[in-house]
């Protein structure tokens, strides 16, 4: 049996790749871990976890003995650099102090291609970190995310940054599928 554990699991990115995941590797079990709770996604391999994912005690208090891979979905542009620390350095705090004590044989972390300087240059700064722990690190760098359902300001955008991708690689969108499929297979091979 695998075990994942996801953090923030049960956001956009963290469903789809969860369901990729599912199809992949059957004998898998899935801890995702949120403020809630709660995920739109029912199987019985998936155990969903009510803590904070900035509180490392919080978690590891609530995950199984085995953890074999853990991902970071937790993260967001802020402009205040103590609220930037606490949504998205604290999770991949957390992600590493767990990875490190479970003896993990992959973490994942979701950065970013396009956003503010301030956002690209923090989700940098904590990949980097996290790949010099030395525990394999396997990091997605999307840009603009749709597809599946998808349906606030940004994707009703798609249209614009696909033109634009046409002529800026960062500007260029990239379907959820695709996000979720290359940090499956990032991680399980």
């Amino acid at each position: 049996m695998t075990t994942v554990v996801l953090l923030g699991g049960n956001g956009y990115i963290g469903r789809n790749v969860t369901e990729t995941w599912l199809k992949k590797d059957p004998s898998a079990e899935f801890y995702v871990v949120s403020r809630s709770g709660q995920n739109s996604l029912v199987n019985k391999r998936i155990h969903n976890i009510a803590a904070d994912v900035t509180d490392a005690a919080a978690v590891k208090a609530k995950l199984p003995e085995q953890v074999d891979y853990i991902v970071d979905f937790v993260g967001r542009p802020e402009s205040d650099p103590a609220a930037f620390k606490k949504v998205n350095d604290d999770p991949a705090e957390v992600m590493l102090q767990i990875a490190k004590e479970k003896k993990v044989k992959a973490m994942g972390f979701i950065g970013g291609l396009l956003g503010p300087k301030s956002f690209l240059e923090g989700k940098k700064r904590i990949a980097d970190k996290l790949r010099a722990s030395g525990i394999r690190t396997e990091v997605v760098e999307p840009t603009v995310v749709y597809g599946n359902g998808r349906s606030d300001v940004l994707a009703k955008m798609i249209p614009l940054f696909k033109f634009l991708g046409m002529f800026v690689k960062n500007m260029k969108p990239v379907l959820v599928s695709d996000v979720a499929d290359e940090m499956v297979s990032k991680m399980v091979n």
